[in-house]
């Protein structure tokens, strides 16, 4: 019964759709064909772009794609961006790219090997482009951060420029989240003005996948709760005055949907300046699958209270409105 409610839904939304005629397309939910995780979205230029992980059995995860867009309906993919032929100190499980621009150049940065312990190679790598597609370049030919310190396995990065200039890196798994000082260059990490490398930053129920934004003068941390395997899996965030917290948990703002789908979370937020229109990317799990690595990349609109609050996301098969940048 479930699937057959999933169906009309879908059938319903076609019709939606063709009603519309040409005044208003829709991208349609998920966005990206095949299965793809832990997407990242931005504006780079006059395009919209999504890097997200290829979700697959770790072995086969050895190169990264990329998708673009003039208007969040027609996507381009790029195909294989970067893999291990490039970054030779990945052997698999290459995860969750975070992509910013910086003089011209493009950086790319990625987890890889899922280490389990100090001593082992991998952890948090980056590499460098002329174009947003790549080709990707090894910057360092080793990883920028290969150890586990405060309990937080070094993934799911994050890279954020702050008011200021400077350039923050937040990361981690396994319910710890650290922020370091990325050097200019990206070639390394600097201290804090306190002398610190790492800064635990972890907010209540985090797991993973944090992601941040400012919105007027205020801090919006978010992250993924739960088991990335699992239906319970959900983004939830806090508001904070300063880029190092504290991190209060506001609430969920992203959850399974009976009607919908499960799974959802590992997200980033894409907002176009000129519509002041706020977008959620993210990954879940149609209900029909109950694979591990059954994950597809979605993306619906946010939107927020008159305090400032992020409303909870109602998740879509129609997806968003046309956006022409």
């Amino acid at each position: 019964m479930k699937k057959m409610g999933v169906i009309l839904a879908m059938c319903l939304a076609c019709v939606f759709l063709m009603g519309q005629g040409c005044t208003e397309r829709r991208a349609g939910n998920p966005v990206l064909p095949g299965w793809y995780a832990d997407p990242e979205g931005m504006i780079l230029g006059d395009r919209y772009w999504i890097f997200p992980t290829y979700s697959s059995a770790y072995e086969k995860q050895v190169f990264l794609d990329a998708f673009s867009s003039p208007d969040l309906v027609n996507w381009t993919k790029h195909e294989r961006v970067i893999d291990t032929s490039e970054v030779k100190w990945i052997k698999y499980a290459m995860w969750a790219p975070a992509v910013v621009e910086k003089e011209n150049k493009y950086y790319i940065f990625f987890a890889g090997n899922d280490i389990q312990k100090n001593g082992a190679v991998g952890g948090i790598g980056v590499a460098v482009a002329d174009r947003p597609e790549g080709p990707y370049k090894d910057l360092l030919g080793k990883p920028l951060i290969d150890t586990i310190v405060n309990g937080a396995q070094p993934i799911d990065q994050y890279v954020f420029k702050d008011k200021d200039g400077t350039w923050l890196m937040y990361y981690g798994g396994w319910g710890h989240c650290n922020v370091v000082k990325l050097k200019d260059d990206f070639t390394g990490i600097e201290p804090f003005e306190d002398g610190t490398l790492y800064r635990e930053v972890t907010p209540q129920n985090y797991t993973e996948g944090p992601f941040m934004f400012i919105r007027d003068d205020k801090y919006y941390f978010m992250w993924s709760e739960g088991g990335w395997g699992g239906p319970n899996y959900s983004v939830a965030y806090a508001i904070s005055d300063s880029p190092f917290g504290p991190f209060k948990r506001e609430g969920k703002i992203l959850q399974q949907d009976p009607d919908v789908a499960t799974g959802a979370g590992h997200h980033s937020v894409i907002h176009e300046p000129e519509s002041d229109k706020y977008y959620i990317v993210y990954h879940r799990r149609p209900l029909d699958e109950t694979g591990r690595d059954s994950r597809a990349t979605c993306i619906d609109e946010m939107f927020f209270d008159e305090n400032g609050k992020i409303l909870p996301v109602k998740m879509t098969f129609e997806g968003v409105e046309a956006n022409k940048l």
